[in-house]
């Protein structure tokens, strides 16, 4: 679960909710260790170790222990990530089916029990099983009951819940609030079972035209979605998730190994450990972020030094003038000066 993350626009919707039902957004970060500039942009990744203590601090400040189902009913995946919006532009249920499973991990990035996507639909005694084959699922069932309520409201809401849904499995013990279940997916749950999946009556949904989508819109959604992806991959190492979560939080200077460690929901010394693997070191990786965000800034974003310096973590122009020699070998006015540039303050 550590390596784990999930889109920071599911964090953020599932912050929303619980305030709406009564919960103090201060407490609900402060109890998650979650920055709120973590959820500015929807795409970014927040551990999933984060996003587990935003749904138990939700449940408890919210007192519904059951707010997990209540997400998933309230949200469709189309409010909240760009794979819901290339679901609802796929032309059948097949194409639906092959979005997800190509881009599910920029929703949650998660193991599964076994290689191949996180859903498969398999024939088991003459039916079909909407399987989710996320690995240890016990361990956060929240993220089980979410998932599927919100695929079993959205059928409900297109009015075809009922035609093709017949039964609901999933492997953790009934809860305290079985009742939720029954309101919300209007089918027999079957708890304690050997998967989650989503019983279905057949496979006609599969050729069903379900969009009338022009092939632009899929196409240019499909495209965003891939260079998602691909930056996702990338930030896959240990490193890249640090930058990740560096990236937001430059500007406050609170940057070190320690806190980095609990965001990721692991130890000083495994974060040490992985990224001397990778040939890395996190001050390396610190230095040389903040050397790529100061580039960025005063190059793209044609920011003063004094502003640049402020938001990568320099509470000093001077010191930032320093840092800037020794990684370019020039000043940050020489570089502003051979890039056309005027300065926006002087250090």
């Amino acid at each position: 679960m550590a390596s784990a993350t999930i889109a920071a626009g599911i964090a953020r919707a599932l912050l929303k909710l619980a305030v709406t039902k009564g919960a103090k957004q201060t407490l609900l970060l402060r109890q998650s260790g979650i920055d709120p500039r973590q959820l500015d942009d929807p795409d970014m990744r927040i551990p999933m170790a984060q996003y587990m203590a935003l749904m138990r601090a939700g449940q408890q400040l919210c007192s519904d222990p059951a707010l997990a189902l209540h997400f998933g009913e309230a949200f469709d995946m189309a409010d909240m990530s760009i794979v819901g919006l290339l679901g609802m532009a796929s032309e059948t249920g097949e194409d639906m089916l092959a979005q997800l499973n190509r881009y599910e991990r920029l929703v949650a990035d998660v193991a599964t029990t076994a290689d191949g996507p996180r859903h498969a639909l398999v024939r088991k005694n003459g039916q079909f099983w909407l399987e989710d084959r996320r690995a240890n699922p016990n361990d956060f069932p929240e993220l089980t009951e979410s998932s599927l309520a919100r695929m079993v409201c959205m059928a409900h809401r297109a009015g075809e819940g009922a035609k093709i849904i017949q039964a609901i499995h999933v492997t953790h013990p009934a809860p305290s609030y079985r009742t939720e279940y029954e309101r919300i997916f209007r089918v027999p749950v079957h708890f304690d079972s050997d998967r989650n999946a989503i019983v279905l009556s057949g496979d006609a949904w599969l050729h069903e035209r379900t969009s009338q989508a022009s092939p632009y819109v899929f196409g240019v959604l499909g495209d965003r979605a891939q260079a998602l992806l691909e930056r996702l991959e990338r930030s896959t190492s240990t490193r890249g998730r640090i930058e990740s979560l560096l990236i937001p939080m430059l500007h406050t200077g609170n940057v070190g190994l320690d806190r980095i460690a609990d965001m990721l929901g692991t130890s000083r010394q495994t974060v040490y450990r992985k990224l001397k693997a990778e040939g890395t070191t996190f001050q390396q990786t610190l230095d040389e972020l903040r050397h790529k965000m100061a580039l960025h800034y005063l190059s793209d974003n044609k920011m003063p030094v004094n502003q640049t310096a402020y938001l990568i973590g320099f509470s000093d122009p001077a010191a930032f003038s320093r840092a800037f020699k020794r990684w370019t070998g020039s000043s940050p006015r020489a570089m502003r000066r051979k890039a056309g540039m005027s300065w926006g303050s002087h250090v």
